[in-house]
């Protein structure tokens, strides 16, 4: 059994919280909460779900948990303004461990430092913020580039969770060296590997 940890501020995308926590339980692994504070309650942004964390990101380290997910809409925003979740989620980085961001919770792995030279997806609509970080940008339903996971939209949240399951119980996916070819890059296939 491995154990998650899903850093969430409010206004979370509702459906990319809950359909990966509940597949991670489902797969018998323990989901936690994790938040700037413990016990707040925090309503998603579609206003379907409210939780509260858990636990707080200071009380805890990322040598507990054995991969990391990071819901989308609004909270990564929220999340990247407190310096303990930023060194949280690098330090997942660092020890090599699946990291899993979907919508706009790539934007944490700009704050973190951990994109550059990495190849992602995300919401369009931070496109440009990943590559001005360094890292190369394509339009695919999940990307697995070593230890990092990135999709773009709830639309992708079964390959998402697949490929989270995925390097959890078999571990993180090759590095993904070069760049993609122009015309690669802009097709809908799925998982690049």
């Amino acid at each position: 059994m491995a154990r998650i940890a899903f850093i969430v501020a409010k206004d979370f995308e509702d459906s990319e919280f809950r359909v990966p926590y509940e597949q991670v339980k489902q797969a018998g692994h323990e989901a936690v909460i994790v938040g700037v504070e413990a016990g707040k309650p925090l309503e998603g942004k579609k206003g379907k779900e409210t939780i509260s964390a858990e636990k707080r990101v200071q009380d805890i380290r990322a040598a507990d948990f054995d991969a990391l997910v990071i819901p989308g809409g609004y909270s990564p925003d929220h999340l990247r303004m407190d310096i303990h979740m930023v060194g949280f989620v690098r330090d997942f980085f660092k020890a090599d461990k699946p990291i899993a961001a979907i919508c706009h919770a790539p934007w944490m792995l700009v704050e973190a430092d951990i994109a550059e030279g990495r190849t992602v997806t995300s919401f369009p609509s931070i496109k440009t913020d990943l590559i001005n970080a360094g890292a190369r940008w394509v339009d695919r339903e999940v990307v697995e580039d070593g230890n990092l996971i990135t999709s773009r939209k709830p639309d992708d949240l079964k390959a998402f969770c697949a490929a989270l399951l995925r390097q959890v119980s078999q571990g993180i996916a090759p590095r993904l060296e070069s760049p993609l070819a122009p015309e690669a890059a802009s097709d809908q296939s799925p998982a690049v590997h």
